[in-house]
């Protein structure tokens, strides 16, 4: 569990970069360039290759070379991973909440 634990701390550590996080939104949409990804970036091509390599570490995205050009899409396993984790805390914390409500209303009802 601590190696998954680490990895899932990497993936949410990688999306919490606004830059990262439009690249991931970006590819989405489907397999994108390198140039492309980087267009809309005010940014040197090695600062935004940077962020392609923590995206690519942290296993969120891959990419593959034809010729001189490389393309990146995302890899949804790792994304899944945050999923299933973000399903289990919104479980957890409904059934937390569910308890809440329900002893504040034995509160508010009137003793017989």
């Amino acid at each position: 569990m601590p190696k998954q634990s680490a990895q899932l701390t990497r993936v949410f550590q990688a999306l919490a970069d606004p830059t990262r996080f439009a690249v991931v939104e970006r590819l989405s949409k489907g397999p994108t360039p390198t140039s492309e990804l980087a267009a809309p970036f005010k940014m040197a091509m090695p600062s935004f290759l940077q962020h392609l390599d923590v995206l690519q570490g942290c296993g969120l995205v891959r990419s593959t070379k034809t010729g001189r050009v490389r393309t990146y899409e995302l890899a949804p396993d790792a994304l899944k991973s945050a999923e299933d984790w973000l399903a289990k805390q919104r479980t957890l914390w409904e059934r937390r909440l569910d308890q809440l409500d329900a002893f504040l209303r034995d509160l508010k009802e009137p003793s017989e």
